[in-house]
């Protein structure tokens, strides 16, 4: 029996690379969710950072080979039979097909608004904003979650307050995480 749920993570939330090293952290094993992706999710990825982000090539082709790496069971096969049923803005129906194939609890992205709610009817997964999920995980197991969190902090040299502002602005939230950070100034 499952004990943690299944995400998949959408190219939006894979590619600023705090918020990304955040999720994957927290999906690291023992994971506190099931991170899940497809192949072409990847691919919005490596063309988002090359393109958009003007990332050399080498760093993006690392980048994925240490996803790829840490997360061996993260790709999600047999998307494509599954993608002309969807009925959510056609640029976006892989993801969700990935969601739907991997049965997937939660499908992680910036863009709910392709992802309206007659398309999910029916089915099991829920579209959630990056900041709702990162909610609900601390709120699952919080002690862990906090201690990724300052693991990650030390990592880039900030304090894990200052990394919970940062990933905040990023998400264009600056109130998100108000119970984490209260947590976190406290030392719990």
């Amino acid at each position: 029996m499952r004990t943690v749920p299944i995400a998949v993570l959408d190219a939006c939330v894979l590619v600023p690379m705090p918020l990304a090293d955040t999720l994957l952290r927290q999906a690291e094993s023992p994971s506190l969710f099931e991170a899940r992706w497809s192949e072409e999710i990847l691919l919005e990825v490596r063309r988002a950072m090359e393109r958009k982000l003007n990332v050399a090539p080498e760093k993006v082709l690392r980048r994925e080979q240490a996803m790829r790496l840490h997360f061996p069971h993260a790709i999600v096969r047999g998307v494509e039979s599954v993608t002309p049923w969807m009925r959510n803005h056609p640029k976006d129906r892989h993801v969700l097909a990935c969601a739907v194939a991997c049965h997937a609890d939660y499908l992680v992205t910036f863009n709910r608004k392709d992802f309206p709610t007659r398309a999910l009817d029916g089915l099991q997964t829920s579209v959630i904003a990056p900041s709702a999920f990162l909610d609900l995980i601390w709120r699952r197991e919080p002690r862990e979650f906090r201690s990724r969190l300052r693991t990650q902090s030390a990592a880039v040299g900030l304090s894990a307050e200052a990394l919970v502002d940062r990933l905040a602005f990023l998400l264009g939230e600056p109130d998100a995480f108000g119970d984490i950070r209260a947590h976190l100034k406290r030392g719990d």
